[in-house]
């Protein structure tokens, strides 16, 4: 995939499109076989989780020309993964109603 068709997907909002292709899952698995499927924040912090993602160090919409740069994908837990984008963690919102009987014990 082209850094072009990468800006027009991001352009376009589709950029999960890019997450779907060939091109991405083959650079997924070379980044976690080469990373030993070792969570690298993790590590650099004396600790050991297991990996499951593939993070853009450089965010793919900042940067779509390092989508597939090997040095600037790590391989992340899911925590960490989480920590990295917290603007993608729904929120959870608390019903705060009224009750409509007052509860008596």
């Amino acid at each position: 995939m082209t850094e072009q068709e990468i800006r027009n997907l991001i352009a376009t909002g589709r950029i999960v499109l890019f997450y779907k292709r060939g091109g991405w899952k083959r650079k997924r698995r070379q980044i976690l076989r080469r990373d030993h499927y070792e969570c690298q924040k993790c590590k650099r912090e004396g600790r050991y989780s297991r990996a499951q993602c593939v993070h853009h160090i450089e965010h793919i919409e900042d940067s779509p020309d390092l989508a597939l740069a090997d040095y600037n994908l790590e391989s992340l837990c899911n925590a960490c993964h989480n920590e990295e984008h917290p603007e993608k963690l729904k929120r959870v919102e608390v019903d705060r109603k009224e009750h409509i009987t007052p509860e008596r014990w």
